[in-house]
């Protein structure tokens, strides 16, 4: 009996035992629960507060407070339709005015000992671009030596002749033979002078000059645009040593499709914009329209005079011409400097719902430092109108915030 009390209470004991462990490390284990969710729910909470600046991010949209886009310079204006001239737009490239170009070349063979031109150097007319040492110069400057020596030799003795004749002193004879010599030996001179002059060779020659020597000049001012002139090779008729240009008024030729024929007129006025000058235009006039059309490509050419005087457009550039035409049109306009480049995309900012969002947008030609919007934004819609190249920059910020 003593045996089963005993037993019964080292169960008990036992028992109370295992449940005084129990109760010391309920609390622990309750804790470690607990705190579970709470970290959860602050990561959720975190990732909640996150979401819209990603969603803002993604859609392109900044959001801006009324200070910063007041010191950004940002201006925002409605676009509207507006009514312009009509135009059409032509690729093309910068010629030289032809009727300003010279091929220099000398008119007789000879080997060049000088050469003074050099190529873009700005000459004037008759300057001296290089010496030629030819013998056939030098022959026709002999001649014109010698009958210029035989010449005033004749027109003493004729002078002279006809002084004694009026003194009855020599026969009739004499004085009309000397007289004859005497147009005989200017036939001779001038006959000489002429061929000199047919070589190109100017003004008078001594017997003590290098008679065999002659200039190749420039025929008028301009750039020296080619040279093919090199010391001691020798120089033919036939192959250009030079090739000056004046560039202060060039060509820009273009091809006209055929259903544009009829809208462009020689006087239209026409806007130039290359690539090398963004932002710049050059104006000028249509001065000539081909009578014949290209068989293979069923256009026809058209020229473009432009005053050049500064000498930015240079020979052989690309260029982008938009020809006015008598009919306007209403399209819509924007300033050149709304419109920027995003990875090489044509963009506008739009402000809508307290933001600006980057829209792409497809553009025509350039009017007078604005640009035809063809498509991407609506009519009626805010544009930023100034500042877009700040937006730009903030949006390629907070894009590489997001990349951190």
């Amino acid at each position: 009996m003593k045996l089963l009390i005993w037993q019964g209470a080292g169960a008990l004991l036992l028992v109370c035992a295992l449940s005084g462990c129990g109760k010391g490390h309920a609390p622990a284990a309750e804790q470690k629960v607990q705190s579970e969710p709470s970290a959860r729910t602050k990561e959720a909470s975190a990732a909640k507060k996150e979401a819209p600046a990603t969603e803002e991010n993604e859609k392109g949209k900044l959001v801006l407070s009324a200070d910063i886009a007041r010191t950004a310079g940002i201006s925002v204006a409605p676009l509207q339709e507006q009514d312009s001239a009509e135009q059409i737009v032509v690729t093309a490239s910068i010629g030289a005015n032809q009727d300003r170009f010279a091929h220099i070349a000398p008119r007789v063979a000879g080997r060049i000992v000088k050469v003074s031109g050099n190529l873009g150097d700005k000459v004037r007319a008759g300057q001296m671009l290089a010496v030629i040492d030819s013998i056939e110069v030098g022959e026709a400057q002999s001649s014109y030596v010698q009958a210029s020596s035989e010449h005033e030799l004749a027109k003493a003795g004729a002078e002279r002749a006809e002084k004694l004749f009026a003194d009855q002193i020599i026969p009739q004879k004499d004085y009309l033979r000397a007289k004859g010599d005497f147009e005989k030996a200017k036939a001779i001179l001038r006959a000489a002078a002429d061929k000199r002059q047919a070589l190109g060779i100017a003004g008078k020659s001594s017997p003590s000059a290098n008679v065999s020597t002659f200039a190749v000049a420039s025929p008028f001012s301009g750039t020296l645009v080619e040279k093919k002139a090199v010391l001691g090779e020798l120089a033919q008729p036939d192959k250009m040593l030079f090739a000056v240009a004046d560039l202060s008024n060039v060509w820009i030729e273009g091809n006209l499709y055929e259903k544009d024929i009829a809208k462009v007129h020689v006087g239209a006025q026409a806007l130039i914009t290359l690539a090398a000058y963004p932002g710049e235009t050059f104006a000028g006039k249509v001065a000539y329209i081909s009578s014949g059309m290209d068989k293979e490509s069923h256009t026809i050419k058209a020229r473009v005079e432009v005053p050049n005087p500064d000498g930015k457009l240079k020979l052989d550039m690309f260029a982008t011409a938009a020809i006015s035409t008598m009919g306007t049109s209403k399209r819509l306009l924007l300033p050149e400097q709304a419109v920027v480049l995003i990875q090489g995309q044509p963009t506008v900012f739009v402000q809508e719902k307290g933001g600006f969002e980057a829209r792409a947008i497809e553009v025509g030609e350039k009017l007078r430092g604005k640009v035809v919007v063809k498509s991407g934004v609506a009519a009626g819609e805010n544009v930023v109108t100034a500042g877009a190249y700040a937006l730009k920059a903030k949006m390629l910020k907070s894009q590489i915030g997001d990349a951190d």
